[in-house]
C-alpha cells in the first residue's frame, strides 16, 4: 500500500483550519477533521481520482466546498502539501 505522507506546513494549515472552526463549534471541527483524515486516506486506492492542482504536478481532493488538499500522487509515496480553504489563494 502507497504511505501518506504529511508535509509540515499541511499540518500546521489544518491545526490551524480546525482551531479556528472550533473557537465557534468544536463538534463541526471534529467532523472536517474526521472527513479530512477519511478522504486522504482513501487516496492511495485511486490517488488521480481527483482533478489536476493548480501547481504543476499535484491534484487538489476537494473534502467539501471551501475545502481542498493539495497532495502530489505518488512516487514512493502520496504527499499532502497542503491544506487550504476555498477562499485562500493558491500557489
Amino acid at each position: 500500500m502507497t504511505a501518506i505522507e504529511w508535509r509540515p506546513a499541511a499540518k500546521e494549515s489544518l491545526l490551524a483550519i480546525i482551531d479556528y472552526i472550533s473557537d465557534d463549534n468544536p463538534a463541526a471541527a471534529q467532523t472536517l477533521l474526521d472527513d479530512i483524515v477519511r478522504k486522504v486516506g482513501s487516496l492511495p486506492d485511486n490517488p488521480l481520482m481527483h482533478r489536476e492542482g493548480r501547481v504543476a504536478g499535484t491534484r487538489e481532493l476537494v473534502v467539501r466546498d471551501n475545502y481542498i488538499v493539495v497532495y502530489a500522487p505518488p512516487g514512493d509515496s502520496i504527499v499532502i502539501v497542503q491544506v487550504l480553504h476555498a477562499a485562500q489563494q493558491w500557489p
